[in-house]
């Protein structure tokens, strides 16, 4: 049988797409291959007509376990033995499969990398013939993709142990650097590198700023009734709001997230697929392994945090070639977000540059599919049509010198400086560092000196995202000229650039809109907060003689002041409080909220939510109820109400310092003889006015806490 022949009959195709007859060639001659394929392009095919076809069972090693099943029961569909081994079966199920796998009768077999890399699986792939080996989700195998799996790193030892057998990888999403990394680390550096267009031409591509998005995306879904669409979400809890939201306004919405259940995911996603529910609400990992065709939109609703990951969930609309619409909402809280995870993870260097080419997409003023194709190693010549920024185009002028010049810096520094320094060299700057390193002695030195630093930042993005240079992730983000660049200088090629004039312009317009609104009392009150919090912790590290980051990273001090911590319990729920830090630095950071707390309160700055805490800091600094009223100019039944609500959350408060034994047996009878009136002037009017609102107030919040107890 031919492969032509089995896309006939066992996927009922008469053509192949683009570059599929090529690999499958590849793989039949026993030859290893890297694969690039959009997603729908069709990736599956490759590796599934060799397995077919050639002797023995294929071996796919998938990342999830969902992923495995759904393609299984495609291929089951389609008459194709095939069979899928994970920890998410019983071992009676495993043994079946592994006797299958013995027995010969099974085309294809689906596998975690977990377990490949046991020693039992190893045994037995050496008692079988293996007519393929095909590493989906390649980009996982890289450490400078979005996806970096440890146990896909061990990979390597396939090709070292089984030579003769064909190794495919394949994925939807890699950079030029992550491509070769991935087949680094595979061992198959010499191989062919198949990579299809990424270009998704039915793909509207559309940047909206964040604010108003559940009115925006609410009126989008009206103007598209019966449309199939997912919206992206960060947080999982995110993903339950916007559900709810939805369906409050009359949509058949529901949300996906990695807390729920398999039972209740597999139902979600079952319902999506079916067309009972065209909304979901979800974290990244839906979409993934989901063949559904009709998806006519996606929403990200955060930033996402690379272009990889970006373009693969965006590619899950129009996978049938019909236009569809995609929208991502921008914010700089959603960077600094971002950010905060980077610093907490590992591989900083490496995401932070991805995520520094998300938000530069994000904010582009030229043609988005241009960049999005550029960063994949793919030139658009024209603009697209089809995306916010060539539907409304800024202002252009002709940019070939400029860009001429920065390119000749690029080359006559021998490609070894980075963004900053280019800048630097283009403007004729002094700095010890570019003179220690001699480009003060090239010819373009200085060659922009009438530019602004910052004007040259901006047209230099615009160059990278033209494609005319780009950063090497490996060598300290180094720029570096790609063969457009060198047409380019060579003066085959003209260059169109956003005036920075319109940028600037756009600058002083926002700025102008920022001046005008003024600051809430929320933004007053926090304005000093952090600068505070990050010169104690620069004080705590010089005296221990460390990093400040060691003492509490950004993230955690930004977690900080948004929680506003003013006691142990509360302080120790900051991110990146552990039980040690709590003890060696909690005291002082405390006393520095209260501290802060108690001075804007003074100067009357402070929000009215946090009245609580308020009142929690004037009497942490030694004031009686009564005087912390006082101060405040409120009520002191007021004050011991807050201090009671406090009590109830977990404050270290003594109760017995403002109500009596005797005062509380009184209530408790009370309470059962009024049948525990809600109302505090039931209780006030028993007594005759003989036992005060506060005492009153403090008797029955330790009888609260005493039946909680029980």
């Amino acid at each position: 049988m031919t492969p032509q022949e089995a896309l006939q009959k066992y996927f009922g195709y008469d053509n192949f797409r683009p570059m599929q007859a090529e690999v499958i060639s590849e793989a039949m001659e026993g030859k290893d291959a890297l694969v690039l394929m959009p997603t729908g392009g069709g990736k599956s095919v490759c590796y599934q007509i060799p397995a077919l076809l050639r002797e023995g069972v294929g071996v796919i090693v998938s990342p999830l376990i969902s992923l495995m099943k759904d393609q299984v029961e495609a291929l089951k569909a389609n008459g194709i033995a095939a069979a899928y081994l994970n920890s998410s079966q019983p071992m009676a199920e495993q043994q079946a499969v592994i006797t299958e796998v013995q027995e010969g009768t099974l085309a294809m077999l689906y596998v975690s990398p977990e377990r490949l890399l046991t020693r039992d699986f190893y045994n037995l792939l050496k008692s079988i013939p293996v007519s393929v080996f095909a590493i989906d989700e390649a980009h996982c195998i890289s450490a400078w993709g979005h996806d970096f799996r440890p146990e896909y790193t061990k990979l390597k030892f396939l090709k070292e142990q089984f030579a003769e057998v064909p190794l495919m990888a394949l994925t939807a999403t890699a950079d030029p650097t992550t491509r070769e990394d991935i087949q680094e680390q595979l061992g198959i550096t010499n191989t062919r590198q198949f990579v299809a267009s990424f270009d998704r031409p039915n793909l509207d591509l559309m940047v909206l700023p964040a604010n108003r998005r559940i009115e925006i995306i609410t009126r989008f879904i009206q103007d598209r009734p019966g449309q199939s669409g997912i919206i992206y979400c960060l947080a999982r809890k995110t993903t339950e709001q916007i559900a709810t939201k939805l369906r409050n306004a009359g949509f058949n919405a529901a949300h996906y997230h990695g807390q729920m259940t398999p039972e209740e995911r597999n139902r979600v996603q079952e319902q999506f697929i079916r067309d009972q529910v065209p909304i979901i609400c979800a974290t990244v990992a839906f979409g993934m392994g989901i063949d559904k065709s009709n998806v006519r939109w996606v929403m990200h609703y955060n930033l996402p945090k690379n272009l990889e990951g970006y373009y693969q969930e965006i590619g899950r609309a129009g996978r049938d070639g019909q236009p569809s619409e995609t929208i991502l909402f921008y914010s700089y809280g959603d960077v600094q977000m971002l950010n905060r995870f980077i610093e907490e993870g590992g591989n900083q260097e490496v995401e932070r540059a991805k995520l520094d080419s998300m938000n530069e997409y994000a904010q582009a003023k030229i043609c988005r599919r241009k960049i999005l194709l550029n960063y994949f190693g793919e030139r658009l010549t024209e603009d697209c049509g089809h995306c916010d920024v060539c539907r409304n185009p800024p202002k252009y002028l002709d940019g070939t010198i400029l860009a001429q010049k920065a390119l000749s810096a690029v080359v006559r520094s021998q490609q070894k400086v980075g963004l900053q320094m280019l800048t630097d060299v283009l403007r004729g700057s002094r700095k010890k560092e570019l003179l220690a390193a001699g480009h003060d002695k090239i010819k373009t030195f200085g060659a922009g000196a009438d530019l602004s630093e910052f004007a040259w930042q901006q047209y230099l993005l615009q160059f990278i995202q033209l494609g005319l240079i780009r950063p090497n992730f490996k060598h300290n983000h180094v720029l570096e000229l790609t063969p457009t660049g060198e047409a380019v200088l060579k003066g085959e090629q003209p260059v169109r650039v956003v005036s920075v004039d319109t940028l600037m312009q756009q600058r002083k317009q926002e700025a102008a809109e920022k001046a005008v609104r003024p600051k809430s009392k929320k933004e007053l009150f926090y304005d000093g907060l952090a600068d505070r919090l990050k010169s104690l912790r620069y004080l705590l590290a010089q005296e221990e003689g460390r990093a400040p980051y060691m003492v509490f990273s950004d993230a955690t001090l930004e977690d900080m002041q948004s929680r506003l911590p003013v006691a142990e319990h509360t302080f120790k729920a900051v991110s990146g409080v552990t039980d040690h830090k709590l003890k060696q630095y909690g005291p002082h950071f405390l006393e520095e909220i209260l501290a802060y707390i108690r001075e804007k309160s003074a100067e009357n700055a402070t929000p009215p939510k946090i009245t609580q805490k308020i009142s929690w800091a004037w009497y942490q600094s030694g004031l009686s109820p009564e005087e912390v009223a006082r101060q405040r100019e409120i009520a002191p039944p007021t004050v011991h109400s807050h201090l009671v609500d406090l009590y109830s959350q977990g404050f270290p408060l003594d109760p017995m310092s403002f109500v009596s034994d005797w005062e509380i047996e009184q209530v408790r009878e009370a309470r059962k003889e009024l049948k525990d009136p809600k109302q505090l002037k039931v209780y006030f009017d028993h007594f005759e006015g003989q036992v005060p609102y506060e005492r009153i107030r403090w008797a029955l919040a330790v009888i609260d806490e005493e039946e909680k107890a029980r």
